[in-house]
């Protein structure tokens, strides 16, 4: 299967290295032309327009920062609808927003191809390896069509259910990493101004009830001073700004997402839109006096997972 990918940013670019990492036949495409050089000389070839690239490929991944960018990208007039055809798959692996992506399956469905979406989630050090975890919303016939080239791309894929449910479930769990980010950020301060040895900390929380996925990952760069968890305030903002207007819509009174909202609000406003997410914790560093930093902590994460073909996940209850 020919795949072409679009969007060659901090998780798409490793995206489409480990399909090249595992032989496929891939076409790249960015706004950036820079970006696509490491891929080119991997063996990637290079598409002048998404439409070409749609019109070459057996298969089309969308991976961008937006679902305006994704609406654009699709439907431009020399975009990847205008490309697309009966027998042809487009995958959309952006976060997004659950309307905007039926919207846009509806016209490609038009086309006669197929639609599925397919966020990840699990962090850009475990997208490097192929071994993130992808949601995939759509119709089983495509999903199991697809799971081929998706064992490549992650460890754990999960077939969630029709268009829609996979994006709903991204910015669910996107909600919730940054709520306990915020968590860990208040928790590491307090023990940092209460004088207590961070390392020590950081193993606390590890060994407890308080541990989490975002306390191992993140906190290691908090503590390193790096922050460079490769995600940004401004795509927290995005995020979780799509799970607050699903909840507003379905008439869900939140309480806590809210209050994220209006942190990183203040947190952008501060350190500018660019700024590394995990430096959300610098609010509270200056108005503590403190900084909560630690020793031997890596600048940057890297998966300690090897590689392994990636498997479907089984649904609790379901044969």
């Amino acid at each position: 299967m020919k795949v072409g990918f679009i969007g060659l940013g901090n998780v798409g670019g490793k995206l489409a290295g480990s399909l090249l990492r595992n032989g496929h036949d891939v076409t790249v495409r960015d706004l950036a032309p820079e970006a696509a050089k490491p891929f080119l000389a991997q063996g990637a070839k290079w598409a002048d327009s998404a439409r070409e690239l749609a019109e070459a490929n057996d298969m089309v991944i969308t991976c961008l920062p937006s679902p305006a960018a994704c609406s654009a990208v699709m439907e431009s007039d020399d975009g990847i609808i205008a490309g697309l055809r009966e027998g042809k798959i487009w995958l959309e692996m952006s976060t997004t927003d659950d309307g905007e992506l039926r919207r846009i399956a509806d016209k490609v469905l038009a086309t006669g191809a197929k639609a599925l979406e397919a966020p990840v989630s699990g962090g850009c050090h475990r997208a490097a390896t192929g071994n993130i975890s992808i949601f995939v919303g759509g119709d089983r016939e495509s999903f199991e069509q697809v799971l081929p080239v998706l064992t490549n791309l992650g460890r754990r894929v999960l077939h969630t259910g029709e268009l829609g449910t996979a994006s709903v479930l991204k910015v669910m769990t996107n909600y919730l990493a940054t709520a306990n980010l915020c968590a860990v950020a208040e928790a590491l301060t307090v023990c940092k101004k209460a004088g207590m040895d961070m390392n020590t900390t950081y193993e606390a929380i590890k060994i407890s009830s308080g541990n989490s996925f975002v306390h191992e990952t993140e906190s290691q760069v908090i503590l390193n001073g790096s922050r460079n968890i490769s995600f940004t305030m401004d795509l927290v903002l995005k995020d979780v700004g799509l799970f607050d207007t699903l909840a507003k819509n379905l008439d869900v009174p939140l309480e806590i997402s809210p209050m994220l909202m209006d942190i990183f609000r203040d947190g952008q406003e501060r350190f500018g839109p660019r700024e590394w997410s995990s430096n959300i914790i610098r609010r509270l560093e200056e108005a503590a006096d403190v900084r909560v930093l630690g020793t031997g902590f890596p600048a940057e994460l890297t998966d300690d997972e090897r590689e392994e073909v990636g498997y479907e996940v089984g649904v609790t209850g379901r044969s």
